[in-house]
């Protein structure tokens, strides 16, 4: 019986549809489509998880390589006894963490200084449509994110990391605690710290944008002028 030849585009969209279980058995036999296929599915998590401890990032960029790399050469390690998403995110906190003390010379993320005021670049934005989206709300949308992005930033790293890991990624408060090590009690009061502290940046940074809403100014104001006094002189 002869073979039919599977296209190349076509089996590069079946392997992007199979469960990771099916990709890691992949992976593990050297299969570099699967393996493309598990990176670009947990790119946004684990770029997410390093940026809120790096906040750079280029740096961030390169945690995430550098956890993919440790990952597949040491997936038979890997005996699935947690999901393979949670696996990475752990390999790169890890990772972010590893550098953070190497930097601060400290012993984990209990200690970490809260009162850092460094800053690093905007969060890159990973598309999550292929559409073309209408330029006005693109720009809408690009404005708030950097609203947001600054906001996070500004936070303290204690905070900022149970932030992103429970209100962006979407964790239960027990998943991170456990990704960084903490009780889920800490986990909420940090939570709550951060989500007020995040309400605060953007009340600041909106609150001197809000005498310049509904501006009714400069040709505007004259052309009403212009047409009261046209509606008086018929009177």
């Amino acid at each position: 019986m002869t073979a039919i030849a599977v296209p190349v585009a076509q089996r590069r969209q079946n392997i992007s549809a199979l469960p990771d279980a099916e990709l890691l058995s992949l992976a593990k036999q050297g299969d570099e489509p699967a393996i493309r296929a598990i990176v670009q599915r947990h790119n946004q998590r684990l770029f997410r998880a390093a940026r809120a401890i790096i906040r750079s990032d280029w740096e961030a960029e390169d945690v995430v390589q550098a956890a993919y790399v440790k990952a597949f050469t040491n997936l038979a390690t890997f005996r699935g006894e947690a999901e393979l998403s949670t696996w990475l995110t752990r390999i790169t906190l890890n990772e972010a963490l590893g550098r953070v003390r190497q930097r601060k010379n400290t012993a984990g993320l209990e200690e970490i200084d809260m009162q850092t005021t460094s800053r690093g670049g905007e969060v890159l934005p990973f598309p999550s449509s292929l559409s073309v989206a209408d330029p006005e709300s693109e720009l809408s949308r690009s404005q708030a994110r950097h609203l947001l992005e600054q906001a996070v930033d500004g936070l303290p790293d204690e905070f900022r990391a149970v932030f992103v890991l429970r209100d962006v990624e979407g964790m239960s408060t027990e998943e991170a605690a456990s990704f960084l090590g903490i009780k889920p009690e800490t986990a909420k009061t940090r939570l709550h710290r951060a989500r007020k502290l995040m309400r605060q940046s953007i009340e600041k940074q909106l609150s001197g944008a809000f005498s310049a809403l509904f501006p009714f100014d400069g040709a505007r104001c004259a052309s009403m002028g212009d047409r009261v006094i046209a509606v008086l002189r018929q009177t």
